[in-house]
């Protein structure tokens, strides 16, 4: 188990709690007033294309300035946004959509089902549920400027589900002219019809990234919650400070020069709670899962002994303590991969992770093959959470007997590099760090890391017939027994396949200064409803 002066030394020698306020400040602008929020995202904002990726970071910053068909409230039920009606044949087979009037562009252009076409399209192409839905498609066209059709060859009952999830890549809505770039090219000019409007004159990657309060955006008139109801922006800017360093960002915040962390390190967090002017938060209480990412299309990892290697070696609590230290309130051991205390929950085929054995380990890893090729590990150093494991990987497979290259980087080239399909030899990779919000892994209709669709599937492209066939079983359940069986097969067939190794359960705060007000608990840092005085 990781001690915790080796888990100081993990993240990179921070300066301990008590120097952090005295920390050296990054030059930030000055001139902050009750009408800019300044805020400090997860990490760097490298690309802004919600629909090519799914990194949060990306999502989070989506969500300000594109608007979404449907949007789950924080019970994860769809309400109507930018759809004023929905109706559905009697056979389930014809959806006809809506859209509420008044929607308008950035730009000031109006709205239409030909841009909300082109941006199904495009987003289809990319999401696992929006697969499902091009595999049934028969026509998708518009009726007239504000309805569309959809015509599919058999019911998919989770429709609204697909339009109005909050997991990346969510469905948002873009002009015709954007919607239809290729979908695994990044896009280059952001406009979409949500609350805010994305500066780009001001966009430094690495450093800051700028939204500014859309005044043509016309609220829904339902109460907020995540991302249904109205979306009531209270301030005229966003401002996102870039701050990799976890301690300087605190530092910031105690100083009043940034007003809300997204993810302060729990080592600083009894210092802030300190600060009769900061308050601190569970951020989610869904938590989060972590997740060691292994490419299933070249060696080591392309055999499956291999990836049974790295669960049966591996101790989750080692990631956790490398992670939030001594308090055992936020982490528990995750023998699976669904979100504990959710009715699908289970620990079937769990038994593997429960082992923590190098021996095992070992003689998996013999079996499998492997010749002693490096394994690349692409770590992202500005993230706490993926730095924090992966030093801890690297240690565990070096002791396992995998000849490890290690690749430290940035979450933004991570974020391109895993996408990459070349040998690892060649610029592509072996295994990455990520998490996935428990809001996404209470089931697998909008979990994309647990799909096995091979080169349809998220990075590392997993194929696994078993694992499809449970989630089909699981979609098609006709109630919630059916439903806890399919999820009992997934979990294990998941784990036999070793579709990736779970890191833990583990919970994350939010800091804000107190001049702020209206900061919601869930998995995206939801903006409107925020307000700030001078």
């Amino acid at each position: 188990m990781t001690s915790s002066m080796d888990r100081r030394l993990l993240l990179g020698g921070l300066v301990g709690a008590s120097a952090a306020a005295a920390f050296p400040m990054p030059a930030i602008a000055q001139g902050a007033n009750a009408r800019t929020l300044r805020f400090v995202p997860q990490a760097n904002l490298a690309n802004f294309d919600p629909i090519w990726g799914t990194q949060y970071v990306v999502r989070n910053a989506a969500v300000l300035v594109w608007d979404m068909l449907y949007g789950v409230d924080a019970n994860l039920v769809p309400q109507r946004q930018m759809v004023e009606t929905e109706e559905v044949s009697g056979d389930g087979l014809t959806w006809t959509f809506k859209l509420r009037s008044g929607l308008k562009f950035h730009t000031g252009e109006a709205v239409t089902s030909k841009d909300v076409i082109a941006s199904l399209i495009r987003w289809s192409a990319r999401d696992p549920m929006g697969l499902m839905l091009r595999a049934i498609q028969k026509e998708l066209v518009a009726v007239d400027d504000r309805t569309f059709k959809w015509v599919l060859s058999k019911p998919y009952p989770k429709m609204l589900l697909a339009l109005g999830k909050n997991n990346a890549p969510c469905c948002f809505v873009m002009p015709e002219r954007i919607a239809v770039t290729d979908p695994f090219k990044q896009i280059t000019e952001f406009v979409g019809s949500g609350p805010m409007r994305f500066v780009r004159e001001e966009w430094v990657p690495g450093a800051k990234a700028v939204f500014a309060k859309f005044d043509g955006y016309v609220p829904r008139d339902e109460p907020a919650s995540w991302l249904a109801g109205g979306k009531r922006i209270l301030v005229d800017r966003i401002e996102w400070v870039i701050m990799p360093d976890p301690a300087t960002a605190a530092a910031a915040l105690q100083n009043g020069e940034v007003d809300w962390l997204e993810s302060p390190l729990p080592d600083l967090v009894p210092l802030l709670r300190r600060n009769r002017n900061i308050d601190v938060d569970i951020a989610d209480p869904l938590g989060n899962i972590g997740s060691f990412r292994m490419n299933t299309l070249f060696p080591p990892f392309d055999n499956v002994k291999a990836r049974r290697a790295v669960l049966a070696g591996m101790n989750q609590e080692d990631y956790m303590r490398a992670l939030v230290g001594d308090d055992n309130a936020l982490w528990k051991p995750l023998p699976g991969f669904f979100t504990p205390g959710t009715p699908l929950y289970n620990e079937e085929g769990g038994e593997i992770l429960k082992m923590h054995s190098i021996d095992a380990a070992k003689k998996l890893l013999a079996e499998s093959g492997y010749k002693g090729e490096p394994v690349v590990c692409v770590v992202a150093q500005d993230q706490t959470i993926t730095k924090a494991f992966g030093e801890v990987t690297a240690d565990l497979l070096k002791r396992i007997g995998f000849n490890v290259d290690f690749v430290a980087t940035d979450w933004g080239t991570t974020g391109t590099r895993r996408a990459m399909k070349t040998p690892p030899s060649q610029g592509g990779w072996n295994m990455f760090h990520t998490w996935h919000a428990g809001a996404d892994c209470i089931n697998p209709a909008a979990y994309a890391a647990i799909r096995a669709n091979g080169e349809k599937a998220w990075f590392g492209w997993p194929d696994s017939p078993a694992i499809e066939g449970d989630i089909v079983e699981w979609f098609e359940a006709k109630n919630l027994d059916e439903e806890k069986a399919a999820m009992r097969k997934l979990n294990k067939d998941a784990l036999d396949y070793a579709i990736f190794a779970p890191t833990g359960f583990f919970l994350t705060y939010q800091a804000w200064r107190k001049t702020v007000t209206g900061v919601q608990k869930g998995p995206i840092p939801f903006a409107w409803g925020v307000s700030k005085t001078a």
